[in-house]
């Protein structure tokens, strides 16, 4: 039996009110590096024991040619549930511009996509991470986005696969736009993954990284937590993470919060860990 003083201390303890995910783009150099030998398949083994994190985001560009490659993926997936770890989603690149100007190349790449929502519903994932990428005026931009948006959510609608979009450069890192696009699509399975750090729009335009977070919250369907580089105290220099907390506690999401490791200041290890017990405290200070 418990001591009183240990119940009470028990009782105390704040629970966090987020649960912390890995973003494979942490670990970038180390998979695309082959002196190092790290298996993708390997993931969530590393995730769990290397960084204790239970859930996962993957990065297609390190699965090539396996997003229908069932036996590789019941691997991928034996691998998750023998480490407890889950998958939450995959971020898609190199697919094609969702609102490509020229139908024929917007619908080839929402085609390009179909396999990768295959490969989600298959590992248990909710989302998948796409660009919304387009040419031409403000406006005419995000008609473009909408419709490529809107009809691979309906594809999602199959498989139970929500399409979600991050502020990733150009249009789609003007808050403002990325939410009309959003209103645009009117689909219950399109959504935003506000990342902490992604608001340059161009060379010399960037948005309210704060502002830009608050701005796509009602969509969200994941959180990335950016980091690049960290203080004396370990604070992300760019980003105020317990502000970006609140905002992000204030919107009503609680779901995953996802660290994604951009620095080189750090080795993506250290970096990773050194992004997890930060977004530790910050989780601590809203919960």
């Amino acid at each position: 039996m418990l001591a009183p003083s240990l119940l009470s201390a028990c009782r105390g303890r704040k629970a966090p009110l987020y649960k912390i995910s890995l973003a494979q783009w942490s670990l970038h150099r180390t998979f695309w590096d082959e002196s190092l030998d790290k298996d993708p398949l390997d993931f969530p083994v590393i995730a769990r024991q290397d960084f204790g994190i239970e859930a996962v985001e993957y990065v297609n560009q390190f699965y090539p040619g396996r997003a229908r490659d069932e036996k590789y993926l019941a691997e991928l997936k034996k691998r998750c549930d023998g480490e407890g770890v889950v998958s939450l989603l995959i971020m898609c690149d190199n697919e094609g511009n969702l609102g490509d100007p020229d139908e024929e190349k917007r619908l080839e790449a929402v085609a390009n996509h179909h396999k990768w929502v295959e490969a989600a519903a298959f590992l248990g994932c909710h989302s998948i991470r796409v660009n919304a990428r387009s040419e031409g005026s403000y406006e005419e931009q995000m008609k473009l986005a909408a419709d490529g948006l809107r009809k691979l959510c309906e594809y999602g609608d199959r498989y139970n696969i929500n399409v979600i979009v991050e502020n990733h450069g150009g249009l789609s890192s003007n808050a403002k736009w990325l939410s009309e696009v959003m209103r645009m699509v009117d689909h219950p399975r399109v959504g935003t993954l506000p990342d902490f750090g992604n608001f340059r729009i161009s060379a010399d335009e960037e948005y309210d990284r704060y502002l830009g977070v608050k701005e796509l919250m009602p969509w969200a369907k994941g959180v990335s937590a950016k980091s690049h580089e960290f203080d004396e105290e370990g604070n992300e220099i760019h980003t105020d993470f317990y502000r970006m907390l609140r905002i992000v506690k204030d919107s009503g999401y609680r779901g995953y919060i996802g660290i994604e490791y951009e620095g080189s200041g750090l080795d993506e290890y250290a970096g990773t860990r050194a992004t997890k017990a930060l977004l530790e405290k910050a989780i601590l200070s809203v919960s």
